[in-house]
Parts: structure tokens; C-alpha cells; sequence
């Protein structure tokens, strides 16, 4: 593929994406996955392989958050996600001949920085099998241009290749450098990881990483700033993630003051579907059922011609939960190819504590 090509299909992807949304789902993540892998139950997660790439599947993550506070006293978010997505399945045959240009893997990354007042972002765009981008799963290296999330060297007593990690990224007006060391275990969202994400039947293979303790360097435009926090990688993969009618979603991961943990989301469609997963604070997890988790708006910010839930109500009967979500900077906007709202959130109500929040799918008003 020449350079012109090559331009072309990457600006393809980006530019298509946010156009497939009312009709294919967000990003196109509803649309048919013929010829692609599709998750299925009972297929026990392989660790360390898939920590690594699954090219026969179309779409999947690397996507950490970090909640930190800064030896300045403010509250910050950060944000790095590698995407992989699969322009067509693999052909070995036109490998062969076209060698690496025909690779049909493209890798996006997304950075995000969030400060009370304000919100960067930066993104990334490369075409798989010329080494600008990539994952390995042992030892592990996610990595997109000079952007990294790397393992450190293995100790005698570590669980797991993830649990110690250098993070990296930059953009124009910011850059952060990040040691992340995990103190519990790795978690199976979903049924043992599998995650189902509609009433007929879209899944995807999840599995997390929520116990990091994080330390290091934000570097804004007013200088430096030490960090301590917490964060929370996740791991996904899917063909189709998404039903037809889904237009986007709203995924929380919050981390109580007691303790414990939840992650949980809301699909949007015909009908909303929550799902979810309950950890305890020594790391175990228990799914929640469809319908348990409810999610209702409460306050709304207006971003890019765009009506955004910013405060939400949480409630779960089965564990007494009661709470409200707020954003530490309702405008986190991503302006990135497919657009979308992402940032650190303050919990209060009978649980307290903080997370992160991601909105997707949201149209300009009027449409």
C-alpha cells in the first residue's frame, strides 16, 4: 500500500466512525461481524496471552484510568487507551504479496488529562505491521509512537505480567509519566469474562485491573506536579459489542471509601441494559444481574452543542447502594475521531469515594 492509500484508509476509519452511531451502534460497534471471531461462553481467559492482541476478533482495548491527587492538594484524572480495530479479517494469501502494508489492523491512542478547570487530550493514528504502534503479552509492551504502557521487570512474588507497569503519553500542552503496582488480583467481569452487553445476546471477553496504586509526573502548562492515586486498567475485545440499536453507553468504575468497588454501565438502545460487577474489598467479585443497577441523570452540561449527563443517581438495591456521581470537571470532553465525554467523578450518598466515568454516543441536540 502507498502513502496515499495508506492516508486514505486511515482517515477513513476516523472520519466514518462517529457517522455509524444511529444507526450501528457507537463507532459502528453494532454493525454485522461476518467473517470475525465472536466470544462465547464458558472460554476460560488465558493469562499472560490475553494480555496480548486478538486479531481475529475486530474491535478490543487497553485503557487505563487514574484518580490522583497532586502535592499541590488538586484532584486530577488521566486517561491512556490503545484501540485496535480490524478494518477486514485477516488474508494470509494478500500477506504474502503485499507484505506489511497489508496488514488490516489499525491502532488508535487516546490520551486524556482532567484538572478541576481544565481538560486536554491528545490522539494518535497508525496502521498495524510497520512497528508504530503495538502490544506484546510477555513481557508486556502496549505502545503507540513514543506513548507506552510497559511492564516492569517480573518479580519471584508477582501475580500476574501486569502487575507492576510505566505508563507514558503527550500531547500538545501536557504529558505525564506514571508507575503503577497493583495489590490485588486480576478481575473476571461478566460471567468469568464474559460480559454481555444487550437482551439478545452481544458480548464481549473483559477482564480488569483495579487495585493500581500510581505515583509520578503531570506536566501542564504551569509547571510539574507530583501525583499519588489510584487506577484501573481494562481489558476488552468483541466483533460486535453492541446490538444494532444501542447508540452508546455510560460506564462508571468507582472506588468506595469502604473498601469495595463496582464497575458498572448502562447501554443505551430500544431498551437500556446494566450490567455489572461488585468487588469486595479483598479483591473478589461477584456479577450483577441484568437490571439491578440503576442509573438515573440528574444534572446535565451542554459540551460541543451536546446535552451531557455530568451528575447521576446510582442505586443497587441488593447491596443498599444509594448514591450520586458527580464529575470533577463536567467539561472532559474528548474531542477526539469518535468523540466522547470521559473524567474523574466524586461519589457521595451512603457510599463515598471517587471513579471515572465514560459517555458515549451522544448527538448534538437537534438530531
Amino acid at each position: 500500500m502507498n502513502a496515499k492509500s495508506l492516508t486514505v484508509s486511515l482517515l477513513s476509519f476516523a472520519l466514518a466512525m462517529p457517522h455509524a452511531a444511529a444507526a450501528q451502534g457507537y463507532a459502528g460497534l453494532g454493525t454485522d461481524a461476518e467473517g470475525f471471531a465472536i466470544p462465547a461462553r464458558g472460554v476460560a481467559l488465558q493469562f499472560p496471552t490475553d494480555h496480548g492482541p486478538h486479531p481475529d476478533y475486530r474491535i478490543e482495548w487497553w485503557y487505563l484510568t487514574a484518580n490522583l491527587r497532586g502535592d499541590d492538594g488538586q484532584d486530577y484524572g488521566i486517561q491512556w487507551t490503545l484501540f485496535r480495530s480490524a478494518l477486514r479479517t485477516t488474508n494470509h494469501e494478500t500477506a504474502t504479496l503485499e507484505g506489511v502494508w497489508s496488514d488490516p489492523q489499525i491502532w488508535l491512542g487516546h490520551a486524556g488529562l482532567t484538572t478541576p478547570n481544565q481538560h486536554f487530550h491528545a490522539e494518535r493514528i497508525a496502521r498495524g505491521g510497520i512497528g508504530q504502534a503495538g502490544v506484546t503479552a510477555e513481557p508486556f509492551a502496549a505502545y503507540i509512537d513514543d506513548w507506552n504502557m510497559v511492564a516492569e521487570a517480573r518479580k519471584p512474588n508477582q501475580r500476574d505480567a501486569l502487575d507492576s507497569l510505566r505508563l507514558s503519553a503527550r500531547g500538545a500542552d501536557f504529558s505525564y509519566q506514571l508507575n503503577l503496582q497493583a495489590d490485588g488480583p486480576l478481575v473476571l467481569q461478566g460471567e468469568q469474562g464474559y460480559s454481555v452487553k444487550s437482551a439478545t445476546g452481544q458480548a464481549s471477553y473483559y477482564y480488569s485491573q483495579p487495585h493500581y496504586q500510581v505515583s509520578g509526573t503531570l506536566n501542564l502548562p504551569d509547571g510539574p506536579v507530583t501525583v499519588q492515586g489510584d487506577g484501573w486498567l481494562d481489558r476488552e475485545w468483541s466483533s460486535q459489542p453492541l446490538a444494532p440499536d444501542q447508540s452508546g453507553w455510560d460506564w462508571f468504575s468507582l472506588r468506595f471509601d469502604s473498601g469495595a468497588k463496582m464497575m458498572g454501565f448502562q447501554l443505551r438502545g430500544r431498551e437500556v441494559y446494566t450490567s455489572g460487577t461488585w468487588i469486595e474489598p479483598d479483591g473478589s467479585a461477584v456479577p450483577l444481574p441484568p437490571g439491578a443497577l440503576q442509573a438515573e441523570p440528574l444534572r446535565h452540561t451542554s459540551i460541543e452543542g451536546r446535552t451531557i449527563p455530568t451528575g447521576w443517581r446510582l442505586t443497587l438495591a441488593e447491596r443498599n447502594l444509594d448514591i450520586e456521581v458527580d464529575a470533577i470537571n463536567p467539561n472532559a470532553w474528548m474531542g477526539t475521531s469518535f468523540p466522547y465525554w470521559e473524567g474523574p467523578v466524586r461519589i457521595s450518598g451512603n457510599q463515598t469515594g471517587i471513579g471515572y466515568l465514560e459517555m458515549t454516543g451522544y448527538a448534538p441536540d437537534g438530531d
